[in-house]
């Protein structure tokens, strides 16, 4: 098979291939080079795999392996086996929704949709990050993907019994870490609410109104900030950092952004007596019964992903 014949077979996977890669290993970076694997792997096979009808399931049988190899080369795993904060996850990324869009549902049903912003939330991906890497994977294949036990069961050369085993273990801790506040899955996309509240945020970084923000979060609302291990609980413990986050280091500037299917900013900061707005974070909001419930903020290392400049222009501020 030519290198050209080969591409055309297997880059249209590329894009669900990497949702997959990422929910495994929670970081963005980590997915891009797990493809990157799998379709290496996959290339160094492909004269031994001709069924052009089960493309689809041998790469995901590739990726998941790549991924099942990555966890265990790398040791990631929290040691507790419930998580007090995202934090606690260091390697988590965000996920731009503009790549999300790429990946077609299998269907267009509300549930199946929900399902898919449910398991691509941050919450969730670090929840998931709990699961020993045989059970993070089923829990994958067959409540994330719809793959039957029997698929899945071969997918990992595991019996059918261990899989439908191995998916009740790991169904029993994601509840166990369910997130805060949440009592029903998401709506399929946020809410015109949800993005009014987020808005409101916006405005209230930029004037460091800390008063304002405070009247957004919920009671026990949760900051965290991977990679580092520290994060807030509640709003009182919110509101100290706020105080400083907001008003010592500059000015700022935000733009609305779109990733893991949540309201989410990009934040710009110009310090004192400085001349330009520079990348600086993300803030991904999840938003429970009209208030703040969670923001994870991140560094500015993926803002190229999401397609922002390191350098905010008004002119471009306004264009997003």
């Amino acid at each position: 098979m030519s290198d050209t014949a080969f591409a055309a077979r297997v880059e249209p996977h590329r894009p669900e291939l990497r949702v997959h890669a990422y929910r495994m290993l929670g970081s963005f970076e980590d997915a891009e080079d797990a493809v990157q694997e799998t379709f290496l792997r996959a290339w160094r096979s492909r004269e031994a795999f001709d069924d052009s009808s089960a493309v689809r399931a041998w790469l995901y049988r590739i990726a998941t392996n790549v991924c099942l190899d990555a966890i265990r080369r790398a040791d990631r795993r929290p040691r507790a086996r419930t998580l007090s904060s995202l934090g606690e996850v260091a390697w988590l990324q965000p996920y731009p929704d503009r790549l999300l869009d790429e990946v077609a549902p299998p269907d267009q049903e509300p549930d199946a949709l929900a399902v898919r912003r449910e398991t691509i939330e941050l919450a969730y991906l670090a929840a998931i990050q709990l699961l020993p890497p045989r059970q993070r994977a089923v829990l994958i294949l067959r409540d994330v993907l719809d793959f039957s036990a029997a698929e899945t069961a071969a997918q990992l050369d595991m019996s059918v019994a261990a899989v439908n085993s191995a998916l009740q273990r790991a169904r029993s801790t994601m509840r166990a870490n369910q997130p805060i506040g949440r009592n029903d899955a998401p709506p399929p996309e946020p809410t015109k609410d949800e993005l009014e509240l987020l808005v409101r945020f916006i405005d209230a970084h930029e004037r460091a109104d800390v008063a304002a923000a405070v009247t957004m979060l919920r009671e026990d609302a949760r900051v965290a900030m991977p990679p580092h291990p520290y994060w807030f609980n509640g709003r009182e413990a919110i509101v100290q950092s706020l105080i400083v986050g907001l008003r010592d280091p500059g000015e700022w500037r935000l733009v609305p952004v779109r990733a893991n299917r949540q309201p989410a900013a990009a934040s710009y900061l110009r310090p004192w007596g400085g001349t330009k707005f520079e990348a600086f974070k993300f803030d991904i909001l999840r938003i429970e019964g009209g208030k703040v419930a969670e923001i994870t903020t991140f560094d500015a290392t993926l803002f190229p992903v999401f397609g922002l400049p390191a350098i905010l222009l008004d002119q471009a501020r306004d264009a997003t």
